[in-house]
């Protein structure tokens, strides 16, 4: 690819930041323990409760008539 994608997930867009962050860090803006914490907070909070919960269109195909 020419060019790099953008992730398509919430999930995708963790694991980059997870993987590069250094951009974020650069002149002190942010902590490396801040973004950190703050990727264990998304995944923990949201990533996780969203896999517990079926996806609304998961929801019409089998539970609506």
């Amino acid at each position: 690819a020419a060019y790099p994608k953008t992730p398509g997930t919430l999930e995708e867009a963790i694991e980059a930041l997870a993987k590069d962050h250094d951009f974020l860090t650069a002149g002190g803006v942010f902590t490396d323990d801040l973004i950190e914490a703050w990727i264990a907070w998304k995944r923990q909070k949201e990533l996780k409760e969203l896999a517990l919960r079926p996806h609304p269109y998961e929801f019409h195909l089998y539970y609506d008539s």
